[in-house]
């Protein structure tokens, strides 16, 4: 067993063990189509997420991410794929309870962690929350035709930032 220690911006001091294969021993109703790699490649949470925490994931994961370098909280909304803000910031994601103390940073850094093989006590309430997305993938397919990219930005943008493959609806 693997553990990672974790000194950054917003953690310190924080420790976990890896007990699982990376990208393997998924539970069974949690199949995201898109690796962490592959989300910061394709552009999400306008280049902004990681940048200072890149020495925890694996080096091959940053190879052709869009990483924001500037002062701006939300990144550059060029970065993302869709090119377009589709996050609320994390003031709300506090205020509504959405984040453990485990990954101050929310959802991706639960998602990035969990791939990497950590395994925590907040792992159900997650994909809980990611299998909720779902119904936004359902709209997209119900209100778009298939490969138009323009229709629902924001919607297929948000999707991207849950692992959901919205590019080829």
């Amino acid at each position: 067993m693997t553990v990672i220690h974790v000194h950054d911006r917003m953690q310190q001091d924080y420790s976990y063990t890896l007990t699982a294969a990376m990208g393997q021993a998924f539970h069974p109703e949690f199949q995201p189509e898109l690796s962490p790699a592959e989300m910061l490649e394709l552009g999400v949470f306008g280049g902004r997420y990681l940048t200072d925490c890149t020495e925890e994931f694996p080096t091959s994961w940053f190879a052709n991410a869009k990483l924001y370098v500037g002062e701006s909280p939300f990144g550059d909304p060029k970065l993302n794929y869709f090119q377009i803000i589709a996050s609320q910031p994390r003031k709300i994601w506090l205020e509504k309870g959405w984040i453990h103390p485990q990954d101050p940073r929310g959802w991706f850094q639960w998602y990035c962690r969990y791939f990497m093989g950590r395994r925590s006590e907040d792992d159900l309430r997650q994909i809980k929350r990611w299998k909720a997305m779902k119904r936004h993938a359902a709209q997209v397919k119900g209100n778009c035709h298939f490969g138009d990219l323009q229709c629902r930005p924001k919607q297929r943008q948000a999707l991207l930032q849950w692992a959901y493959d919205s590019i080829n609806l």
